[in-house]
């Protein structure tokens, strides 16, 4: 943990260097004494430490403070967010991310960190090796009254703006009836670390599978929409479907891996989004945490 003192904006400016130099040494650092309690306080603050970008092809809705500065993702209160790499299924994406939390949950709410190098080591077995040799495979359905419309996932209302996104990032499109988009997207599932050379479990594999899903919403989205219809599933690259085991056996290695983060109401957790993965556990209140992306990074 990093102590702060003085203005939040002016204390960032002056340690921007050391916090950087934490963060890809450790994964990750906890700043205390900024005492953060506004989104714009958050969205400065960030700004100094990183440049700050834009998310495009979000998979749960957010509200936008900011260019860059988002609350966290709208995700039903009583369902765990499982361990995961933001926006890791897509082009491009932020090297770091940053947690500002404005109020902590009544219960629950807590934010868990991986890391991913210790990760990858764990998962070297013959039920993951088709994964880290070939990748996987993101399918979304973008339907408006479940996940995120197309509309809000790309920032834009024209068509052949998405269309033309889409063929800028190696994805798949098809435009359904009603306007429904289905994308595809094929990523590797390890990712070298560009400062440090570290190989990182870097996707979202269990995060997005249909077997992380509560039983019951699972089985209310395929009854209304069909498996193929899902808003988001993953499979292995070639398009085969992962069996429940395997998704298991992948969030049980997160878990046994997961390290809590003690915060408190003002304080800034600053990830790095290659080397951890984050989680976050049901709660019950107010939890506010405001999210910051930046120092996009380009396949």
């Amino acid at each position: 943990m990093i102590e702060a003192t003085g203005s939040p904006v002016e204390w960032a400016v002056a340690h921007r260097a050391e916090v950087r130099s934490a963060v890809t040494a450790e994964g990750w650092v906890l700043v205390r004494g900024l005492d953060l309690t506004t989104p714009e306080q958050v969205g400065a603050v960030a700004a100094e430490l990183g440049s700050l970008m834009e998310e495009r092809e979000g998979h749960a809705k957010r509200h936008t403070y900011a260019p860059g500065v988002y609350s966290s993702s709208v995700w039903t209160d009583d369902m765990p967010m499982c361990m995961h790499h933001e926006l890791s299924y897509a082009r491009t994406f932020p090297r770091l991310m940053m947690f500002g939390c404005l109020s902590l949950a009544d219960s629950g709410g807590e934010v868990e960190l991986a890391d991913a190098r210790a990760v990858l080591r764990a998962l070297r077995s013959p039920m993951f090796d088709d994964f880290i040799s070939n990748g996987w495979q993101l399918t979304r359905n973008y339907h408006p009254e479940a996940g995120t419309p197309w509309e809000d996932a790309f920032g834009t209302t024209d068509k052949n703006v998405v269309e033309a996104y889409c063929r800028s990032n190696g994805i798949h499109f098809e435009w359904r009836a009603g306007e429904l988009l289905r994308t595809s997207q094929t990523h590797p599932a390890v990712f070298t670390h560009p400062v440090t050379g570290e190989e990182c479990w870097f996707n979202q594999i269990a995060f997005l599978n249909e077997w992380t899903m509560l039983e019951d919403i699972r089985d209310y989205l395929v009854g209304e929409f069909g498996r193929d219809g899902l808003p988001f599933n993953t499979t292995h690259a070639d398009g085969r479907l992962i069996n429940a085991p395997v998704i298991d056996e992948l969030n049980a290695i997160y878990e046994k891996h997961a390290t809590q983060v003690h915060w408190q109401p003002g304080d800034l957790l600053v990830v790095d989004n290659i080397a951890t993965s984050h989680s976050r556990k049901p709660f019950s209140g107010n939890r506010k945490v405001v999210v910051a992306m930046a120092d996009p990074l380009v396949r």
